[in-house]
């Protein structure tokens, strides 16, 4: 029998890594994920929650290049009233960034926090991601705590007076960018965090958010459109009583994308939506990994996601709720659906639920499928053309993920760049 070493790609590169220095409660964080990550090794194809994608390109010790794409468009909420954080290929961008002051809201960035001897930070940097890699290994994670030189540390205390927008851009093709995000919401707080850019050849991205009783976070991100980037991220949330955590991301092309939420609703009454609408063609390789446990009662989760495929694209969804034993008047909702536009694309699914209470409400399903030739023959009997038909039902199968979001003019926004990218692949 094949030993656990045996089964795992080899690590002498993550043997020879040296966290950034720090001060000590830095140091100490990332050090305790770096023993993490040489104990658990990188994932493999052999990994359960890995057979459904190949994680050779985010486990390499170097980036494969990425052709640097211009959209040639205005970037996702250019109109919204927003703070702005640009990052270049993982670097803060402080001339095209706007101020960090904002009324309700403390911004501060990793790379000055983790200078600090005494910061908030302590308690809360790289926490949920060693949680988080209970039951299921999370080795990638890992590795962006003990590595991360920067992201922001962001503190609410109140209500944001307007969102916080994220921006990555991609420079350089042979960038690889590592950012790690703290996110702090105290009692009563209200955030919304807006992320949106391509960011890098290959981007390992972090974001940990621990939201108290009463306080809401909304997140909305958009993973836009250089078609051979790679990236995988990772949510760690974790919901305090009577608190709200809502997450949406779209994407559109990408070679390989595996994006993982990590939800704990730990407080009475909390509610936890994650939703997410990913279109893609050819080489598209696209993966939702959801592990959403509820430990308190009366709990409200949501999970749907939607990928539309085309020409040999590849989309993966693998969610799971686990509610536990004193998690009573659970309600758990999970519907993964796929829409494949030709004979050659792939849809993967894995849905769970492992129940340990009795009084709970919880529903899973997924579908894969393709254009209903009813409805499109109804449309084109009404003088509608064929292509316009087809992007109409498109349209309509995304919307119940796009509907989770809840800023109408976001919502829009979203809707009319899956319209734009429907339109430019008629061809």
């Amino acid at each position: 029998m094949a030993t656990a070493a045996q089964t795992k790609p080899a690590v002498s590169w993550i043997d020879a890594l040296t966290p950034p220095a720090g001060a000590g409660w830095a140091e100490t964080a990332r050090g305790a994920a770096l023993t993490r990550l040489r104990a658990m090794g990188l994932p493999g194809r052999r990994d359960e929650y890995w057979k459904y994608a190949r994680p050779d390109g985010l486990t390499a010790e170097t980036a494969k290049p990425a052709a640097v794409f211009d959209a040639g468009e205005a970037p996702m909420f250019h109109d919204i009233d927003r703070l702005k954080i640009v990052f270049v290929d993982g670097v803060f961008d402080a001339d095209a960034s706007d101020d960090l002051s904002l009324a309700g809201v403390e911004i501060e960035r990793l790379a000055d926090a983790a200078q600090a001897d005494i910061h908030w930070a302590k308690d809360h940097y790289g926490v949920l991601e060693e949680r988080g890699q209970t039951p299921v290994e999370r080795p990638l994670a890992a590795l962006n705590t003990a590595m991360a030189e920067d992201g922001v540390m962001i503190r609410a205390t109140g209500r944001a007076s307007r969102p916080v927008n994220l921006v990555y851009h991609h420079k350089s093709e042979t960038s690889d960018a590592i950012l790690h995000h703290c996110i702090k919401l105290e009692a009563g707080a209200d955030l919304t965090v807006l992320e949106n850019g391509p960011a890098a050849a290959r981007f390992n991205k972090v974001m940990e958010v621990d939201i108290a009783d009463g306080a809401a976070f909304h997140h909305v991100r958009a993973q836009g459109r250089d078609h051979e980037r790679q990236a995988v991220t990772h949510i760690f949330a974790r919901l305090g009583r009577d608190s709200t955590f809502k997450s949406f991301t779209m994407t559109a092309n990408g070679i390989l994308t595996r994006n993982e939420c990590v939800v704990e609703l730990a407080g009475d009454d909390a509610v936890a939506h994650v939703a997410g609408a990913a279109v893609g063609d050819r080489d598209f390789h696209h993966d939702d990994t959801v592990f959403v446990t509820h430990d308190a009662v009366n709990c409200e989760s949501r999970q749907v996601f939607k990928k539309v495929l085309r020409n040999g694209a590849t989309g993966v969804f693998q969610g799971k709720i686990l509610v536990k034993p004193d998690a009573q008047k659970t309600d758990g909702y999970q519907i993964s659906q796929s829409l494949l536009l030709d004979e050659d694309s792939q849809f993967f699914a894995k849905p769970e639920l492992e129940i340990y209470a009795d009084d709970v409400q919880c529903s899973h399903g997924s579908t894969t499928g393709a254009i209903d030739e009813d409805a499109l023959f109804y449309l084109r009997a009404r003088g509608i053309p064929k292509p316009d038909a087809q992007d109409l039902l498109v349209l309509a199968f995304l919307a119940e993920a796009i509907d989770e979001i809840e800023d109408p003019q976001i919502a829009e926004d979203i809707l009319d760049r899956m319209r734009a990218w429907l339109v430019r692949r008629r061809s």
